[in-house]
């Protein structure tokens, strides 16, 4: 497994950018998900300190790394308040370690952990398209249940602009694969992505990317700008023409009218989008998912400005939440403080978004 991100190139992310990526040894993971192991086993059993080294208690120098001691601890006191039902595999790209590598790991999870219910992780589609569906149908035997991949885009002059690193094809066979072995698959798509110039290629090339894959869900992570990225310099120079919420809703309502044949679950978790209830199953869901997009659409400008303030304020969950009348009356409030009309609410919103990355 390696820390940071193999790639590190991708135009619209700030994560890893500053830090420098390189590979951990296996013995060190393995050693990592030892120590935490001892320490949920410790407080399984009642003790509230964790795992008590013998060297420790003895106070004498063993080799013992107590600030890396302490660390699991903390990671497994707070996984142990959650209540430890799955375990998520980072940084950006596990499975570059390959299959050996992930299926050792793998095995020593579940030894040590054979009450968890699901083990996921993160993937690129160039690290995925190294292994065989064998090699990850093996994963899937040894315990692995889902993996997360950024498609973002399907649009290959997209993915170019924004260097992804990746083409609609490569997306679409690492995408089959990981399906064909048996994982479940959540595939993030970017409302936004395309910019002014590319919105509705943007979305026609991810449905019909989605619509090849089928994937268990299609996550929606609507596209920020903080300063921290590069698309930032594109964004001040005007070589990249930023979409506002209007605009990515009419490029979401194309993405769902053109998805057919699958029955992926679209979620919409993330306080990036424009709402919350753009969720559901598909195909039964659909036409709900669709109206409430055009719900807003509807919208008279001033009622998306007040809208738009509330849902970016936690205040409105979808369109229907501006009927209450507390809610409405906090994001009009919040409207007439930060000077939010019809001219400066891609401005404020923009600002606001860029906070949440």
């Amino acid at each position: 497994m390696g820390r940071n991100c193999p790639w590190n190139r991708c135009r619209f992310c700030g994560v890893y950018k500053g830090r420098r990526f390189s590979r951990r040894p296996l013995e060190h993971v393995l050693r990592d998900i030892d120590s935490i192991a001892d320490h949920i086993d410790a407080l399984r059993a009642g003790h509230c300190g964790g795992a008590v080294r013998p060297e420790e208690s003895a106070g004498v120098g063993s080799g013992v790394d107590y600030e890396q001691e302490r660390r699991a601890l903390g990671i497994a006191y707070d996984w142990h308040a959650r209540g430890m039902s799955s375990i998520f595999l980072q940084d950006a790209d596990p499975l570059l370690i390959g299959a050996d590598g992930m299926l050792t790991i793998l095995r020593r999870l579940r030894e040590r952990f054979p009450f968890v219910e699901r083990i996921t992780t993160y993937a690129r589609s160039k690290s995925v398209a190294r292994l065989t569906v064998d090699e990850l149908r093996w994963m899937r035997e040894a315990g692995l249940t889902r993996v997360h991949i950024g498609f973002e885009s399907g649009c290959d002059e997209v993915l170019a602009v924004m260097t992804k690193g990746a083409t609609k094809a490569l997306h679409v066979g690492a995408g089959r694969k990981v399906k064909d072995a048996g994982l479940e698959l959540s595939a993030y798509y970017m409302p936004g992505l395309g910019g002014r110039a590319l919105w509705r290629e943007h979305a026609l090339e991810t449905a019909d990317l989605m619509n090849q894959v089928d994937p268990d869900f299609i996550r929606l992570r609507t596209l920020a700008v903080p300063h921290t990225i590069p698309l930032a310099e594109d964004v001040a120079d005007g070589r990249f023409a930023k979409a506002g919420d209007v605009e990515n809703a009419r490029e979401i309502l194309l993405f769902l009218e053109n998805l057919r044949g699958i029955g992926s679950m679209v979620v919409s978790d993330h306080i990036l989008n424009i709402s919350e209830r753009v969720q559901g199953r598909l195909p039964g869901d659909r036409e709900g998912m669709m109206e409430e997009l055009r719900s807003f659409l509807a919208l008279e400008p001033a009622e998306q400005v007040v809208y738009r303030v509330g849902r970016r304020a936690g205040l409105f969950a979808g369109v229907a939440d501006m009927a209450d009348p507390g809610r409405r009356a906090q994001a009009e409030r919040l409207c007439r403080d930060v000077g939010a009309d019809p001219h400066t609410i891609d401005r404020i919103t923009d600002l606001a978004t860029s906070r949440f990355v």
